[in-house]
């Protein structure tokens, strides 16, 4: 029983950021019982996880307001690594400073450039001078160890926690509806199973640089009535002669119309290859 007990409480996901990041948050949510990891990259995240000192990484993907976070998409369709849950996060940030400071003692605000860029109204409010840090909970962190009143940080509610700050003004970003969507990679190719639930399907594909090459691949989609929810495109190798494409579907690959599909597509591209087969998140259906 000990022993098992000990497998359980082992188990580790990394995430990229420091402690108290949203990538961190998002991992205590859904994985309260595993030990969170840190790391300075998302090549870092990769190699934690492709290596065997983490099961599973949690990875920002899209941004509601930012868009999507192109490093994970550079990342995604190289890696062995493997999609197998999603989850969305409602950002939160909140102004933060060393005990003792008021919001009449603070002159500056650290904080990550995007958080910054979302948190414009309480800086002009109060007059602050925006200093970028390169992380909202790194940024937290920097303002604990300097112990400055005059000092502040933009960061998730969590980094107040671990760093001692105290919490001058509670959701001071300026756009409610600002969410980031997070994908759970693990070695394991982990499928979904058909028929319990709501299920997204993420690939990737190669078209050659012709005339039509999209339309004629994506034909079988519209045809067999699948709803696609991502595309978005990248250069291949630094080339303009190739393209290749990141997909998302509503459906699972053994249900008959995405099934036609796929092998539709498989006909009119290069290379097609499977990312994720996993349960959609709540969010998704509302």
């Amino acid at each position: 029983m000990h022993g098992k007990l000990a497998e359980v409480t082992a188990r580790r996901i990394a995430y990229q950021g420091e402690p108290g990041s949203n990538s961190h948050m998002v991992c205590k949510r859904h994985y309260p019982d595993w030990h969170a990891v840190p790391c300075a990259s998302f090549e870092d995240v990769f190699a934690v996880v492709e290596s065997g000192r983490a099961e599973l990484a949690m990875i920002p993907i899209d941004n509601s307001i930012a868009g999507r976070v192109a490093d994970i998409h550079h990342f995604l369709p190289t890696s062995d690594l493997h999609i197998i849950g999603e989850h969305f996060l409602r950002i939160q940030f909140h102004l933060m400073a060393p005990p003792g400071a008021t919001l009449d003692t603070i002159k500056a605000v650290h904080s990550h450039v995007h958080a910054l860029g979302q948190c414009r109204r309480i800086i002009r409010e109060h007059d602050l001078v925006p200093v970028i840090a390169g992380d909202t909970a790194g940024a937290a962190r920097e303002v604990a160890e300097a112990d400055d009143p005059t000092q502040a940080a933009i960061a998730p509610p969590l980094a107040a926690e671990i760093y001692g700050l105290r919490t001058l003004a509670r959701d001071v970003e300026d756009e409610e509806h600002n969410t980031t969507r997070f994908v759970v990679l693990s070695r394991d190719f982990v499928q979904a199973p058909r028929g319990h639930g709501p299920v997204v399907t993420s690939f990737v594909f190669n078209v050659r640089n012709l005339p039509a090459a999209l339309y004629k691949a994506l034909g079988g989609f519209a045809t067999n009535g699948i709803n696609m929810t991502k595309l978005e495109s990248y250069m291949v190798g630094g080339h303009f002669t190739a393209t290749q494409f990141l997909a998302e579907v509503d459906g699972h690959p053994d249900d008959p119309g995405l099934k036609n599909a796929l092998e539709e597509l498989a006909f009119f591209t290069t290379d097609v290859k499977i990312l994720g087969v996993y349960p959609a998140d709540p969010s998704r259906t509302g």
